[in-house]
């Protein structure tokens, strides 16, 4: 990673304040606070996500551990070079900055139904499923590699038996979006939450 690479990471800096308000309502004091391994995880291909997710199954496996995955979901609009956009009956399409404005549905209403499907994509607990989807979309899930590692390493402990019975598998919880676009000029990032228990 370069410097600058560095520099725009915000993952890590949005999730401490979090985490430290959980663990200070858990534990007495700092000292006794469990120690944090961040993982940066790139650009990466499927394969990729599952060697990584067969490194970090015995980890995910381990009660001691929890995982906290940062992720965005949709960021829609030109300044993100995506506008995808599915009406109603209608074969999804590219819109166009001058486009006139589409009301069949809104567009904030097909952002939602493209997140939508990759969180049920998500919630499948098939990694395939998911990359199929971002495969179909092209949605702009900026955590998609983390979260097709941690979707990869739930996958290894069914695979060896130890987790069965949908668990493991995310659930979501919330989904917002920073604004309701109606035109095409417009833009919007997307934000889900889920949790998953082994």
């Amino acid at each position: 990673m370069t410097p600058d690479q560095d520099e725009t990471e915000h993952s890590l800096e949005m999730h401490l304040p979090y985490i430290h308000k959980i663990l200070s309502k858990t534990f007495s004091k700092v000292e006794h606070y469990p120690k944090l391994v961040p993982i940066l995880v790139g650009n990466t291909e499927p394969e990729t996500e599952k060697e990584y997710g067969k490194i970090l199954a015995p980890h995910l496996a381990d009660p001691e551990n929890v995982f906290v995955i940062s992720s965005d979901f949709c960021h829609w609009g030109s300044r993100f070079n995506y506008t995808y956009y599915i009406p109603e009956g209608g074969e999804a399409k590219i819109l166009k900055r001058r486009d006139p404005k589409p009301t069949s549905p809104k567009i904030c209403d097909s952002i939602g139904k493209v997140d939508r499907m990759a969180m049920d994509a998500i919630e499948t607990g098939k990694h395939e499923n998911f990359l199929g989807n971002l495969k179909e979309t092209g949605n702009t899930v900026c955590g998609r590699h983390p979260i097709g590692v941690v979707m990869a390493a739930v996958e290894v402990l069914e695979g060896e038996g130890k987790v069965g019975d949908g668990k493991g598998r995310f659930s979501f919880v919330r989904y917002e979006r920073s604004s309701e676009v109606e035109v095409a000029s417009e833009s919007s990032v997307s934000y889900a939450s889920a949790y998953a228990v082994l």
